[in-house]
Parts: structure tokens; C-alpha cells; sequence
């Protein structure tokens, strides 16, 4: 299955920048995007990242064993964008950065809780897929929930339009 991930070099850019911001005690910051999603030919889905909002710095939890936990009130801001789009056609998926050049990996923590918040999203937009995704220095990884009683998928190529246009795979 092609599962496709597309987004500005702008906004790319930008949510970079964004989650370099020191937080007054968390180690990294997270957002999330504003996705548009569309089914491609053999089943497969584009997703475009359209907007990025990041988590406000008194939605943070002081918990050091993790680099950044989110409150309920995060979680429930990304619910919000989803619920009052009028059309019900939102994705939103969760964003943050790992400082590595190349592709960057998951960590234990991030599948663990990831499987715990993403598929609430759904309670709010129901018809749309929902996930994950880590940006490195250069590239970008991701994880899709086509369904809140389904296993993520990978989302397996990645795209960044802008000049230069570039793209990649995830293995």
C-alpha cells in the first residue's frame, strides 16, 4: 500500500524552527498538523500537511522521564481543529523532532503513547486517517491509523514541495 506524505518546504521549515524553541522544563517540544487526505489508486492515501500548530507551553506536563508529555488539554486543542471543520475532513497528526540527519526511528515511548491519544482523534473525525510523524534534520518517518481498531502503517514516502522539490522513502 502507497501511503504518501506531502508537505511545503515552508511549513516544513517552520515546524522545524518551531520545535527548536526552548521549553521552561520540557526537553523538546511537539505540535500537531492539520492534514488534508486523499485515497490514491490500489488503496493507498496522500496526505497533505496543512497547517501546524504547536502544543502551548502550559499544555506541557513536568514529567523528566520522557522528553515532552503532553496534558489532556493538547490532545483535546488537536480534537478541536478536527472537530470544527465543517466538512469533518481533518486529519491531524501528531509532530516532533528527533536531532539525527538521515531517517529518524520511533522510540518505544513514541509508539506506546501514540497508540494510546491518535485513536481518540477519531471520536472527532471519524472518516479520516490520523498519526504520527518525526522529523530528523533532513528527512521524516510516520505512522497512519487508517481506523481506530487498526494497526498504524507506515507511511512510506514522504515529499517536499518547494524548490528544490524533493522527496524520499521510508524503509
Amino acid at each position: 500500500m502507497t501511503m504518501l506524505f506531502r508537505a511545503g518546504a515552508e511549513l516544513f521549515a517552520a515546524v522545524r524552527q518551531d520545535l527548536h524553541r526552548p521549553h521552561p522544563f520540557a526537553a523538546e517540544r511537539v505540535g500537531f498538523l492539520a492534514c488534508r487526505a486523499a485515497r490514491l489508486a490500489g488503496n493507498g492515501l496522500i496526505i497533505l500537511a496543512t497547517t501546524y500548530e504547536p502544543v502551548a507551553d502550559e499544555d506541557y506536563l513536568e514529567d523528566h522521564t520522557v522528553g515532552a508529555m503532553m496534558g489532556p488539554a493538547a490532545i483535546r486543542k488537536a480534537m478541536q481543529r478536527a472537530y470544527n471543520s465543517a466538512l469533518g475532513d481533518i486529519s491531524i497528526f501528531h509532530v516532533h523532532m528527533h536531532e539525527c540527519s538521515g531517517h529518524p526511528g520511533f522510540s518505544r515511548t513514541d509508539l506506546t503513547e501514540s497508540a494510546k491519544f491518535v485513536p481518540d482523534f477519531f471520536n472527532v473525525a471519524p472518516m479520516m486517517p490520523h498519526g504520527i510523524v518525526v522529523l530528523s534534520r533532513d528527512r521524516a518517518a510516520g505512522l497512519c491509523w487508517r481506523g481506530p481498531q487498526h494497526s498504524p502503517i507506515p507511511i512510506n514516502r514522504f515529499s517536499m514541495v518547494g524548490a528544490p522539490l524533493r522527496f524520499w522513502e521510508w524503509p
